[in-house]
């Protein structure tokens, strides 16, 4: 796996500053998931966009990072790691620059699909280099390194993107990645191994099953965002899943007709990989899905602004870094199988005791929930890495380690439109409903809403007048949102404990080919 000429080549400590500048760029991909979720509400509001379409924001970037990761081999050999390093920072840079800029939706989501593009191929670029730059020795020490700096940015991400927002502006949590943006990419020029390049890899890409992949992507988020507005019969979201459908069967039998395909499909023939992909997929859903359901309650429904909202979610960064190196422990000695199980369970458990909040939640009844889940995140990464690429062969596993990844930000962004789709799908339903207990003489409606139960029982039977319709009605919106947000926790929490299901059908896998592709 790895290249001697490449590995053996200039002096150590140049390698190593090229190393670093590396993973500088791997954080400012990663970190630009985290550090917007906590000011998403403020974009909304800065940009009057309607709040079942802010995850837009944080949609677009997933699906552009979805279509780039496949592409990142292929891109490394046409253009060599430094060159296409170079190239994708400096494109990551200006995209930056232009969601800064952005004065209307539409701008911003377009930058956002460059800046997650080109931020797509910095995190596997990074683990490729491992292997590329790095004797056998090394290996180790430098995949610790950018594990540690994978981390720090989900740590660090909602505090640092909550005080950005709040004392400046939200255009500066863009405007922050030209600085570091501009000397990785000259940085890296001088510091990164010198290879030949191989433009013929461009010509055996299948760009047809990439546009394959893409709209099938792209149709199924349209259909998933526009059906709770305008009904999952009416013809746009009939036609919107007609198309992700056709061109979703069209992308999987071009690619298992083609000896190089964009994504090597072939290996989901191996159960135990096909068992780590969906538990890859699964935890997409709920990692991005809880970074987005704690902002939009706690702004939505708290009222809290951006730097209180990071300083609330800053615990699951912080749960998540104390247990890593208790998890990485762990994952040498014991079972994958076993810690996925462990992890997942954890997982499922913390989803769902985000599923009873009240209009009153806050950061004191969100605390342990946060903890459970920030303390099984490194379980439900690790063991299942291991188990997925454990049973492959060496020669598969580039290909393999690109799609379980692949997969984890696939799920990440159909979660969100799910997630969306029961929020702003429900939350009309629920508010209809309360208002019919209300009518009905449901005190305990009534005191979740909280209305005192004197007044409450002494309006019973009288007409409402305009004044109560008035002072009801966001009091019942909020409560209705609540119940929603509750419901998407639960949803989550269901498909975990679902996927948690298919952990005993997977085989123990062999550490020797997954500590390879780390």
């Amino acid at each position: 796996m790895t290249n001697p000429s490449l590995a053996l080549a200039g002096h150590p400590i140049r390698l190593w500053f090229g190393f670093i500048v590396m993973c500088v760029g791997m954080f400012m991909a990663i970190l630009d998931i985290q550090i917007v979720a906590t000011s998403l509400p403020t974009i909304q509001a800065s940009l009057g966009v309607a709040p079942d379409q802010m995850s837009w924001v944080q949609t677009a970037y997933l699906i552009a990072e979805v279509i780039a990761i496949p592409l990142t081999g292929v891109l490394t050999r046409a253009f060599t790691m430094r060159w296409l390093f170079v190239g994708a920072v400096t494109v990551f840079s200006i995209a930056s620059l232009g969601c800064a800029l952005s004065q209307d939706f539409e701008s911003l989501i377009f930058w956002r699909v460059i800046q997650g593009f080109s931020g797509g191929t910095l995190i596997p670029a990074v683990f490729s280099a491992v292997f590329i730059m790095f004797p056998e020795r090394r290996q180790a020490v430098a995949t610790t390194i950018a594990g540690v700096v994978a981390v720090m940015a989900p740590t660090v991400g909602p505090i640092v993107g909550g005080w950005i927002t709040q004392t400046y502006s939200w255009h500066w949590l863009f405007l922050i990645n030209l600085a570091p943006g501009v000397i990785c990419a000259l940085t890296a020029v001088f510091l990164l191994p010198r290879e030949k390049p191989d433009p013929a890899q461009i010509r055996r890409l299948d760009f047809v099953a990439l546009v394959l992949m893409a709209v099938a992507l792209a149709a199924l988020e349209l259909a998933l965002k526009e059906a709770p507005q305008r009904g999952w019969a009416s013809p746009l979201v009939v036609g919107l899943g007609a198309l992700s459908l056709a061109s979703g069967v069209s992308f999987v039998r071009r690619s298992f007709g083609r000896r190089t395909p964009v994504v090597e499909l072939r290996t989901l023939k191996n159960r135990t990989f096909a068992v780590g992909c969906i538990l890859s997929f699964v935890l997409g859903i709920g990692l991005f899905g809880s970074v987005y359901l704690m902002p939009v309650f706690l702004a939505f429904v708290r009222g809290h602004g951006p730097l209180a909202i990071g300083s609330i979610m800053l615990v699951t960064g912080l749960a998540q870094l104390a247990a890593a190196p208790v998890a990485v422990a762990m994952e040498k000695r014991l079972d994958a199988r076993l810690l996925t199980g462990v992890g997942f369970a954890m997982f499922a458990v913390g989803l769902g005791m985000s599923a009873f909040q009240t209009t009153e939640t806050d950061f004191d009844q969100m605390l342990w929930p946060q903890i459970v889940r920030g303390a099984a995140i490194m379980l439900c990464l690790l063991p299942p890495t291991r188990l997925a690429l454990g049973n492959l062969s060496l020669a598969q596993v580039p290909d393999a380690s690109g799609l379980f990844n692949l997969m984890r930000n696939l799920g990440g962004a159909i979660g969100l439109a799910l997630i969306d789709t029961v929020i702003y799908g429900r939350a009309p339903v629920l508010g209809q409903q309360i208002v019919s207990r209300l009518q009905a003489g449901d005190t305990e409606t009534a005191q979740a809403l909280g209305i005192p139960l004197a007044v409450f029982t002494s309006r019973m039977g009288q007409p409402i007048d305009a004044a109560t319709t008035a002072a009801l009605t966001p009091l019942i919106e909020k409560l209705a949102l609540t119940r929603a947000i509750n419901e998407a926790w639960l949803l989550i929490a269901v498909l975990t404990i679902l996927a948690l299901c298919t952990v005993p059908f997977a085989r123990p896998g062999s550490t020797t080919a997954a500590r390879t592709s780390t």
